[in-house]
């Protein structure tokens, strides 16, 4: 294994880790701000699902390590370049508290070396389209579940007294937690494998026709992105759980059963979403059937101006640092 190579591996990791500490708070947040689960138990829940959950399947990671960009083309640099984009922009926005998306920032930096490096030539036009709509689709898709879900539950235990449906309510949350936990690593702990498999074909390791994600490859995502999860995102936390809506046992769930519903369908058919806007949408669409008052539309107008941002941010920084970068490695 070259030098380059190892130094991919290890921003990969590193992207990894920041990821599980920067969206965190997607499976937790809810839970914890109903009191359904202590901040402790909850980390630790998240971190050894989000283990078990990068095992599930490999479909995203071939998609974003073949589907972008035709990574035999590609150079090691020009990797590296986008791992070192979206790691600066997590860290900037998880300084600030804002949940803007990994996802978005891995695949902006990806776009913007690539395109540094190699032109627009070697991108691949189906293969961006697909995930741009997923990404797009994923949280409007959440918000339209979490809307009915939460609807079903309030018609179901129509006759119920508040107190006793929150009680069974913080109950339940255990299981959608959980689910939404596991469906996190499902997806999100992909991204990176798939771009140290990229990496891998780059190197000439490994056949582009022939993509296969390697155990020792899972193992070490996983681990990365359980031990971001265990450092929590506190300051995330508080802008998903808090910050948009004032979420009850009930509607916790509803967000929690949607989101992971959106996930886990996301990661069996291999497109990359984003777990934070997921949530996001999810939990804004239980908000939204107690009235559009209900949602404080000045937070998530600013998440969604961190959104927006994200992918041309993260392809100019990735653009950048390419250009410098690469006339001195190539």
């Amino acid at each position: 294994m070259t030098v380059s190579l190892v130094l991919i591996v290890v921003l990969a990791l590193v992207f990894d880790y920041i990821n599980g500490m920067h969206d965190a708070a997607n499976a937790i947040a809810t839970g914890v701000s109903t009191r359904a689960l202590s901040p402790r138990v909850a980390v630790l829940m998240a971190a050894g699902l989000n283990f078990l959950g990068a095992f599930v399947s490999t479909a995203v990671a071939k998609t974003i390590g073949g589907d972008i960009a035709d990574a035999s083309v590609v150079h090691t640099s020009t990797v590296a370049a986008a791992l070192v984009a979206a790691i600066l922009w997590n860290l900037i926005t998880w300084a600030k508290g804002i949940p803007s998306s990994s996802s978005h920032a891995l695949i902006g930096g990806v776009i913007g070396a690539v395109v540094a490096a190699n032109g627009t030539a070697v991108l691949k036009s189906a293969g961006i389209l697909k995930i741009l709509k997923a990404l797009v689709l994923s949280p409007l898709i959440g918000f339209g579940i979490g809307f009915v879900v939460l609807l079903a539950i309030t018609w179901i235990f129509r006759n119920g007294t508040p107190g006793k449906l929150n009680r069974r309510f913080r109950r339940a949350q255990w299981v959608s937690a959980s689910f939404l936990a596991l469906s996190h690593g499902s997806n999100d702990a992909q991204k990176s494998m798939g771009i140290i498999t990229m990496a891998l074909v780059t190197s000439g390791l490994m056949d582009a026709h022939h993509m296969e994600v390697p155990t020792w490859v899972k193992i070490a995502c996983a681990i990365a992105m359980a031990l971001g999860t265990s450092s929590g995102g506190w300051r995330i936390i508080k802008t998903m759980g808090t910050g948009m809506i004032k979420l009850t046992p009930p509607s916790g769930f509803a967000a929690e059963l949607a989101s992971s519903t959106v996930i886990l369908s996301a990661s069996h058919i291999g497109v990359p979403v984003s777990t934070t806007h997921c949530i996001s949408g999810s939990i804004m669409g239980v908000g939204s059937t107690r009235g559009l008052r209900a949602v404080r539309w000045d937070v998530a107008g600013r998440m969604l101006s961190a959104w927006v941002l994200t992918i041309p941010t993260a392809a100019a920084i990735g653009f950048g640092i390419e250009t410098v970068v690469g006339h001195f490695v190539k």
